[in-house]
């Protein structure tokens, strides 16, 4: 049976149709920049998004399992969708922060608010919660090329950065098999690093020195507040705040169901050093 991919022109989503297509797995991929995502040879294209709910059901017709990115504001019109549509299974790309959600006020949840659909909605689901991206850092490159700096919150915060690639073929193996239904999947690079460490692993992939300025709560509020608005600049700052306090340790979901160890930052950083060349 047919696979959609949800927001197959996304970072995880364009990945997972590679992998799909490599093990041989009937895919549809949904998105609305067929051009953009550059799909290989043999994907069938559904044009269409999840926030344009109108498009779902002819993505929809035919297919067994569906890998939902997350959307959460329209998560109750795919599972509407999806139900008529006679879906089966749905893998949940959500994140690592979804029980804390769901012990706050529900106007506060996003990765738990999908997640609270999708069992009420009847389907075999897995939930696949990742915390960190690698590519997250990414965000340093325009301060790295400008002045070789780094600044950021909490140096001390200690975190599990995962690889997009890892996030993409734990959910193929995952979509290819039903005896991960039922499961919530946390997943994680194969370290906890702190922002020095990582800042660390690019110097030496790109050959040069980068250092690293740890910036007070408020003065990351003042830097970012203008740019992301200051309720997501505060979430922002309490997730640091939270991995001071409780260092993340790694999960052995790669490993475990890839049978290969999960990517590590450095190899992350040598991959990507263009990206902080300038």
């Amino acid at each position: 049976m047919t696979i959609l991919v949800t927001g197959a022109t996304g970072s995880v989503g364009r990945l997972l149709v590679d992998e799909l297509v490599a093990a041989g797995a009937p895919v549809r991929a949904l998105t609305n920049n067929p051009t953009r995502a550059a799909l290989p040879d043999g994907v069938e294209v559904a044009r269409g998004y999840l926030g344009q709910p109108a498009t779902l059901p002819a993505a929809l017709a035919g297919v067994d399992t569906v890998y939902l990115a997350p959307l959460p504001a329209y998560v109750e019109d795919f599972v509407r969708c999806a139900q008529e549509a006679g879906v089966r299974r749905v893998v949940v790309l959500s994140g690592e922060p979804a029980d804390y959600e769901a012990q706050r006020d529900p106007s506060t949840w996003h990765y738990y608010r999908i997640e609270r659909a999708i069992e009420a909605g009847g389907f075999d689901w897995t939930f696949l919660r990742p915390g960190q991206f690698m590519n997250n850092t990414l965000d340093w490159a325009a301060s790295i090329k400008a002045e070789g700096v780094v600044r950021a919150p909490y140096g001390g915060a200690v975190q599990t950065p995962i690889d997009l690639a890892d996030i993409a073929a734990v959910a193929r193996v995952v979509l290819l098999s039903a005896s991960y239904s039922g499961q919530k999947l946390m997943m994680s690079g194969p370290e906890g690093l702190t922002a020095p460490d990582q800042v660390a692993c690019i110097s030496a992939a790109i050959g040069r020195d980068v250092r690293f300025e740890e910036l007070t709560p408020a003065g990351y509020l003042d830097r970012l507040a203008p740019v992301i608005g200051l309720e997501t600049a505060q979430w922002l700052l309490d997730g640091f705040r939270m991995m001071a306090e409780h260092p993340m340790k790694p999960e052995p979901t790669v490993p475990s169901l890839l049978g290969r160890p999960a990517v590590t930052y450095c190899e992350w950083a040598v991959a990507n050093a263009a990206a902080f060349l300038g």
